[in-house]
């Protein structure tokens, strides 16, 4: 694995677990224009990785997953190269989201504006016992722009993620889980639960896992119902199909080959 990054770090696991850490905890791990090509490069490293089977993201230090965007680099934008800053954030993580193998934020202090976008991006989140969540761009005159508005409204619904928009206030780790923004919250650092959770997803059929996240990422489409039973048919033909179903029969745990 290439790990070349000035900004992050990428390791992987014997169990095919990858940790990507934003590396900049002198700086709460802030967001800058580095920072986003070397996530890109670092999302295609792990895309094109087939040892890798599952993602943890998460950031350097005790103080912050990610304290936000760089404010010097946003406090120069126009119309125009604010809309390119926007859809080149968007993009990076809708690669993220786009991963077929599970991504679990591991939420460790701050993860405001750009860093709570990020935490969004990812497909579970698991948040320390001091974690702080928020999009705060409002104080900034501005609104979240890495795709914040969208996917806190699917994460918690319309009224609240205006609410927490609108107001731009920190949203402590128990209300977080409380209003579904997180999936569970841990005493200290949440990366060793992440990984747990990923070892007990890992257990499951692989191909079977893939295709809930995709199914998953067209809930609320018009093509969401459709799309599901494609992908439930697809699975009926695969080894591992045949192989849970012929476990389950046995009473013994399967094996599954990912075929």
């Amino acid at each position: 694995m290439n790990q070349d990054f000035e900004t992050l770090l990428l390791s992987t696991d014997e169990n095919g677990i990858c940790t990507l850490t934003i590396n900049r905890p002198d700086k709460l791990n802030s967001l800058n224009n580095k920072v986003f090509d070397e996530l890109d490069s670092a999302v295609k490293v792990i895309k094109d990785d087939l040892k890798i089977k599952a993602v943890v993201i998460t950031g350097a230090g005790e103080k912050a997953f990610v304290a936000g965007a760089d404010i010097k680099e946003l406090s120069s934008l126009d119309p125009a190269s604010g809309e390119r800053v926007s859809k080149k954030g968007q993009q990076v993580f809708q690669k993220i989201e786009n991963l077929t193998i599970p991504v679990i934020a591991a939420v460790n202090g701050y993860a405001l504006g750009g860093g709570c976008e990020l935490a969004l991006a990812c497909h579970l989140r698991i948040a320390s016992d001091n974690a702080a969540l928020g999009l705060p761009e409002v104080s900034l005159g501005l609104i979240p722009g890495y795709g914040g508005t969208q996917r806190l409204t699917q994460a918690i619904g319309r009224a609240k993620a205006l609410e927490c928009i609108m107001t731009g206030r920190q949203i402590k780790a128990d209300e977080a889980f409380e209003i579904g923004l997180v999936n569970q919250v841990v005493e200290g650092n949440p990366v060793e639960e992440a990984k747990a959770m990923l070892h007990k997803i890992l257990k499951q059929g692989p191909i079977a896992i893939k295709n809930a996240i995709l199914a998953v990422q067209e809930a609320g489409s018009e093509e969401g119902f459709d799309n599901e039973a494609k992908l439930f048919g697809e699975l009926c033909g695969t080894a591992d199909f045949k192989e849970g179903t012929t476990a389950f029969l046995e009473k013994r745990k399967p094996n599954f080959s990912g075929k």
